[in-house]
């Protein structure tokens, strides 16, 4: 039995000894390797915080103190010290353990956040909330990662900490220099100096030691110099950034020798008030093909040969597909320029700021930032394209809305991972943003169903000057290429029928949409199917198209309400037009993590599913659509 098995929580970490915790913390290494090589995960990051981890669970007494995590994906370890470690396996999976914290798994788990920048604030809140209960023995903890720190939400929590001295918070700054990829901006600079200087403590030390050699002065002119360690400090390294915004600093400490993160911790929680503890982590560390991997030391990899660390193939995907157009359209627009929220591989403009590194703009973990950089770029004659994850863009709506579509200006949101991501659960699920958007004057909408569609929308929203334009894709593999049978207005038609039922195919949901109108076919029920492409504006062929048939059906891979069979339905009504309407969409709710195809099976987004609800509507029997409209 191994040291990992005899622990069935934190109290089980505080009888180890040292020898004991060298070998936990390699048997963890093992078993984060083993289980993220199965089945994708977020590896680099855990790898670089077990020792911090077992320190954090050693000093504090979870749940009595609560860890919160910023982002949660760096929370791996924690699971595996709270009780989880023998469920690891099903990491991931559909019934098996998330990959960020869960309050449904644990009472160790406290916020569910994979949206990062949001614990100082949560930290903030509970502390004062335990002031005002008077459970004065506790402390709140949060682990923020530097690439976390460069978000604009951190800093205004630092400023409502630093104010109230009072509050028993314990912020560890885990500083790997990397979020994704290298942490971008002047913060990360500056903490970039910090891991070059030399941490003042050894170098206090060092003068004790040589000074305390010579007669007569060598103690008293340490002690003097002891007593002006602030201004030593600022010489030797450049923390006092932290300490002018009122907070007390520990470090830099090794985040890998876990006697060192404990005696840190320790006086941190002793100091009865916010405290900074610095942490020098290394993404990727004990696993060498991660810690030698250049582009995010296997921040998130896909299953992987452990011997070798090669990933298994990819198949060519959305995001691949935007990344050779985006790079097509810098050459033949010199004003083309891209924005990414420290994201760069991830969302495709790798290979766009390898061609055009003047006009490639990272500007950290700051989506509003983005948008409202872009307005910026935009009032200044350049062509902004911001490509973020879906989910992050509700993070900017209120830039959105008034720094660009106010102005009318001509930025392209490229929206990677929207509706349903699966494998990372309701944060990362993009089904908000049909909704989202549909509110927004002067933006148009762009949904592709396939490769081909999105080279064509892509093209065609960048070509639009006189507003803001979204274009948003799934995450994964590609369809084949669908092709149009005909045309209706704007509109691509997928496949034509008679006047029964009128399909509106939104994007991705082409494809499943013509395999449902095949099955109605077989039942004697004639479907046209449309792809509309542009799902705002809606095209005005779709009111006399409604006309023609006696049912209109949308399926969307968005949440039910307020997406684009709200929109259909609206615009129907507000013609005049009574031919009924029904959505299938995303469930209204937060979904659990499970595979892209299962979710929407679940969701009754089968072609299977949507064929039989059409039959008995058009047989005049009631659908029952729970399952579909949350």
């Amino acid at each position: 039995m191994g040291v990992l098995d005899s622990v069935g929580g934190p109290e089980d970490l505080k009888r180890l000894d040292a020898d004991e915790l060298t070998l936990l913390a390699a048997e963890i290494r093992d078993l984060l390797v083993s289980s993220v090589a199965r089945g994708g995960g977020h590896l680099g990051p855990n790898l670089g915080v077990v020792e911090l981890t077992i320190a954090l669970h050693r000093v504090f007494d979870s749940p009595h103190d609560p860890i919160l995590w910023d982002t949660g994906h760096q929370a791996y370890v924690h699971k595996m010290l709270t009780g989880r470690a023998g469920d690891f396996g099903t990491l991931r999976q559909e019934g098996g353990l998330s990959g960020y914290p869960s309050q449904a798994e644990s009472e160790h788990d406290f916020i569910e956040n994979s949206h990062a920048s949001t614990a100082l604030s949560y930290a903030d809140g509970m502390a004062k909330a335990m002031r005002l209960r008077g459970e004065s023995g506790r402390s709140v903890v949060a682990v923020i990662g530097d690439g976390a720190l460069t978000g604009g939400m951190a800093w205004e929590a630092l400023n409502n900490i630093a104010a109230r001295k009072d509050l028993p918070i314990v912020i560890v700054v885990n500083d790997n220099g990397r979020s994704y990829s290298p942490t971008i901006g002047g913060l990360a600079t500056h903490l970039a100096s910090l891991r070059a200087t030399q941490n003042y403590e050894h170098a206090l030390e060092f003068i004790k030691e040589n000074l305390g050699r010579v007669p007569i002065v060598g103690a008293p002119l340490y002690e003097t110099l002891h007593g002006v360690k602030k201004g030593l400090k600022d010489i030797l390294a450049p923390q006092v950034m932290f300490e002018d915004l009122g907070l007390k600093y520990l470090g830099p400490v090794d985040g890998h020798d876990l006697a060192a993160v404990e005696a840190a911790l320790r006086s941190a929680r002793d100091f009865r008030g916010p405290v900074i503890v610095h942490a020098i982590t290394r993404k990727g560390m004990g696993y060498s093909p991660a810690e030698n991997h250049d582009e995010d030391n296997f921040h998130s990899p896909q299953p992987f040969d452990i011997a070798t660390g090669e990933e298994r193939p990819r198949a060519h995907g959305w995001t691949n597909v935007f990344s050779e157009e985006i790079v097509r359209l810098g050459k033949e627009r010199e004003e083309l320029v891209a924005i990414t929220a420290a994201m760069l591989h991830p969302t495709g403009l790798a290979q766009f700021a390898e061609e055009y590194p003047d006009r490639i703009f990272d500007v950290g973990i700051a989506e509003q930032h983005a948008l409202t950089s872009a307005a910026g770029l935009a009032l200044g004659g350049m062509r902004p394209v911001v490509a973020i994850y879906s989910t992050f863009l509700n993070r900017a709506f209120d830039q959105l809305l008034m720094d660009v579509a106010l102005h009318r200006l001509p930025v392209t949101l490229v929206l990677d991972r929207a509706g349903v991501t699966g494998d990372d659960g309701a944060s990362h699920n993009g089904m908000w943003d049909l909704s989202i958007l549909q509110v927004v004057p002067n933006l148009s909408i762009a949904v592709p169903r396939d490769g081909e569609r999105l080279r064509e929308l892509l093209g065609e929203a960048i070509a639009i000057d006189d507003g803001p334009t979204a274009i948003r894709f799934p995450k994964g593999a590609l369809p084949e290429d669908l092709d149009a049978v005909g045309k209706l207005g704007g509109m691509d038609v997928l496949r034509a029928g008679d006047a029964d039922v009128l399909i509106v195919a939104v994007g991705p949901m082409a494809e499943i949409c013509v395999e449902a109108a095949d099955l109605l076919d077989a039942q004697g029920i004639s479907a046209t199917v449309v792809d509309p492409r542009w799902v705002k504006p809606l095209d005005e062929s779709l009111i006399l198209a409604a006309q023609a048939h006696r049912l209109v059906v949308v399926v969307e891979d968005n949440g039910r309400v307020g997406g684009v069979g709200d929109a259909v339905a609206r615009m129907l009504r507000d013609a005049g037009v009574d031919t009924p309407v029904r959505t299938y969409g995303i469930p209204q709710r937060f979904l659990s993590h499970a595979k892209r195809p299962s979710v929407l099976t679940r969701a009754g987004l089968t072609g299977r599913d949507i064929a039989r609800g059409v039959t008995e509507a058009m047989a005049g029997r009631t659908t029952p659509l729970e399952h579909a409209s949350g």
